[in-house]
Order: structure tokens, then C-alpha cells, then sequence
């Protein structure tokens, strides 16, 4: 029975596996990939933000649903299935609007990871949910990490279509997987979360500074490390298949400091506290990332810029539910998620709104003048 039980955790990880690797595997040459076609950034930034802005528009409604109906397997194949037709777009059609479509199908695909985080844990224990978040979450940095990884090799010795060939033949195989996955039948369903107890959740003044907080953090690093930062990488003189080096340099600080955050700062300097030194940390690195034009101090300021990235999520996730009483804690958790999606599309829209008019670099000076605000807001709020 155990062994059972193992493979299907397994599988399941797996298929979510199949599920963000497609999409990371072409975030590097996302942005230089449009540029080769002519496109001017207005519209990189459009196609990059719409990933966000389909988040943002549909993880509650899908939450809600699959409390409703009372199942998930058919919203994960769902999103498997959107998740394949984004990539099938990227490879077949060039022009802005089927690329801005592709992308938004892959935010539609990403908004579906609501069901998986809700199935999952219940092939565990009820004491062992915390062990599940922790495994499938260690699913998606490894996607991301390996997506991202190869992804400038990839172009550099097959051309900037590849990706998305690789890419496609990965969503194929998760959605024919999908449909193999277990979903328990006598499993314990929470209530469909309320529209009144939403909107009494969304007041929650907690909920809403550390949602704001989490809005800068995603403008940040969807302009930059996953938006231009590989376009400006390219312009100063960095080959495609040596986005590996940036990405290496900005991933594994990153994931260090999620550790670093909740081990040593918090439990020292506490939550606010850590914060001011994350922010001010992100609006520094930010600024000196068009400043470094050699490779050498490029690859220095990206792992400074990954770690100080990394400071702020683990702890505006624990934040975001801390104050609120439990009965409420799932409808804050599904709004705070909903709420950050937000950056994910405000940052590369404005910010390739700010590249058209002004340049490139210019860009990189607004999020670090967006970060250094914010460091002044959470010092005021830490104050109160």
C-alpha cells in the first residue's frame, strides 16, 4: 500500500513537472526572441505581462470552481491542455498577436496550478501537508532551473524556434499523463470559498500592505531576470548559449537566500525588519544591473540581485495569512496569490512601455526607484 501510495506522489510530481518546464525552457529568449522579429518593446512588455494578467484574472475562479464541483483531475488536464496549445502557437505563429495569445494561454495553464497545490497534499496525512507544499514546490524551482538553464543553448545550436519545439513535445506527454493521475473519491473538501467572505478578506489591512509588497517583488523580478535582463545581457555583448551563466549566477543565490531569510534574518531581525534590508538590497542590485556592462560584473550583479529577489518571497508568503484567523486562511492565501499576479503583469508592461520611449536601461532605473518607494513604505509600516 505504501509503495502505492509513493508512486503516486511520483506520478503526480511528474506530471507537474511537465507542467512549468515548458514554459521556463523559452523565458531567457522570450524577450530577445520578439526583438529578432521587430517588435517593439511596447508589446515584448504586453505578451511578457499577459502571462500575469491571465493569473490574475483566472486562479480564483478556477479555485472556486474546483471547490464547487468538488474536483480538481479535470481542471489540472484543463490546464495541461492549455498549457500544450501555448507552445503549439509559439511554434507555428510568429506575428505579435498570436504570440500574445501563446503566452496568455500559458498564464491560463499557470493559473490551473491552483487544483494541483489542493490535490496533492491529499495523497498525505493530514500532519504531513507541510511536507507536500514542500516537495511539490521543490517541482517547480527545478523546472525553473533546468528550463531556464538550457534554454539559451538550445537557440544558440538549433535556432530560436527550438525551445518551443522541445517545449511542445514536454506539454504533449503531461497532458496525455494527466489523465492517469489519482484523485482520491473519499477525500475531505473544504467549502467553496464565499463571495461575501472574500471580499471581507480582500479589507484585511495585513493582507493588502503585504499583497502590495508581493506586487513590487513580482514587477521586479518578471521585468528583469524573467523579462529583459537576458535582452540587455545579449546587447552587451553575452552569446545565447551563455544564458546559461546568467541564469546559473541568479537562480542559486536565489534559492539560497529563501533559506538564509526564514533560518537566520527572520528569527533575528524579524519579519519587518529582514524586509527593509530585502527591499533596499532589490532596488540596489536593480539599479546596477544596466550599470555593469562587462560580463564579469553582469554575472556578480545577478547573483546579488537573485539573493536579494529571494529574500522577499518566503517571508510575504508566511505574512500574507500570519494575521488572518484560520477559518480564513485558505480564501487569503487563494487572494494573496491572485493579488501578486498582478506584478507578474504590471511589471513587464509598463516597463516595456518605458524601453520603447526611453531605452532599455531606462527600464531597469524605474524598478529600482519602484524597489527604493518600497523600502520607504515598509519602513513606515514596520513603524506603525
Amino acid at each position: 500500500m505504501k509503495n502505492f501510495t509513493n508512486r503516486k506522489k511520483y506520478y503526480f510530481m511528474v506530471v507537474s513537472f511537465l507542467l512549468w518546464f515548458p514554459h521556463f525552457v523559452y523565458v531567457p529568449i522570450l524577450a530577445p526572441y520578439m526583438e529578432s522579429l521587430h517588435i517593439p518593446y511596447t508589446l515584448i512588455g504586453t505578451v511578457l505581462g499577459s502571462y500575469g494578467l491571465m493569473q490574475f484574472i483566472f486562479r480564483l475562479p478556477i479555485g472556486i470552481s474546483s471547490d464547487l464541483f468538488k474536483y480538481r483531475k479535470p481542471f489540472i488536464i484543463a490546464g495541461m491542455f492549455m498549457s500544450m496549445c501555448s507552445n503549439i502557437f509559439f511554434l507555428t505563429m510568429d506575428g505579435f498577436i498570436w504570440l500574445l495569445l501563446a503566452r496568455s494561454f500559458a498564464g491560463v495553464a499557470a493559473a490551473s496550478w491552483v487544483a494541483f497545490t489542493v490535490l496533492f497534499p491529499s495523497y498525505y496525512k493530514e500532519n504531513k501537508v507541510h511536507v507536500a507544499m514542500s516537495s511539490i514546490s521543490f517541482v517547480i524551482v527545478v523546472a525553473q532551473f533546468l528550463g531556464m538553464s538550457f534554454s539559451g543553448y538550445i537557440v544558440d545550436q538549433w535556432g530560436w524556434q527550438a525551445p518551443f519545439w522541445i517545449g511542445g513535445v514536454f506539454s504533449v506527454i503531461g497532458l496525455l499523463l494527466s489523465f492517469f493521475i489519482y484523485e482520491p473519491k473519499n477525500k475531505v473538501v473544504r467549502e467553496p470559498i464565499k463571495l461575501k467572505e472574500l471580499a471581507a478578506t480582500l479589507r484585511e489591512p495585513a493582507l493588502l500592505k503585504v499583497s502590495f509588497l508581493s506586487i513590487v517583488a513580482h514587477i521586479v523580478i518578471f521585468s528583469t531576470m524573467f523579462g529583459f535582463t537576458p535582452t540587455l545581457a545579449l546587447q552587451i555583448g553575452f552569446n545565447t548559449d551563455e544564458i546559461a551563466y546568467i541564469v546559473i549566477a541568479f537562480m542559486i543565490p536565489h534559492a539560497f537566500a529563501t533559506l538564509f531569510m526564514g533560518n537566520v534574518l527572520v528569527p533575528r531581525m524579524g519579519e519587518w525588519n529582514a524586509l527593509k534590508i530585502a527591499f533596499f538590497l532589490v532596488a540596489i542590485f536593480t539599479l546596477l544591473i544596466p550599470i555593469a556592462q562587462t560580463k564579469s560584473m553582469f554575472l556578480i550583479v545577478q547573483a546579488f540581485s537573485g539573493f536579494a529577489l529571494g529574500l522577499t518571497f518566503p517571508s510575504l508568503l508566511g505574512m500574507s495569512i500570519k494575521s488572518i484567523e484560520p477559518k480564513k486562511r485558505a480564501t487569503a492565501m487563494g487572494a494573496y496569490q491572485s493579488l501578486y499576479a498582478i506584478g507578474i503583469f504590471a511589471g513587464p508592461f509598463f516597463t516595456g512601455i518605458i524601453n520603447s520611449l526611453w531605452g532599455i536601461n531606462v527600464g531597469f532605473y524605474f524598478l529600482s526607484v519602484i524597489a527604493f518607494i518600497t523600502t520607504l513604505l515598509v519602513i513606515i509600516w514596520s513603524e506603525k
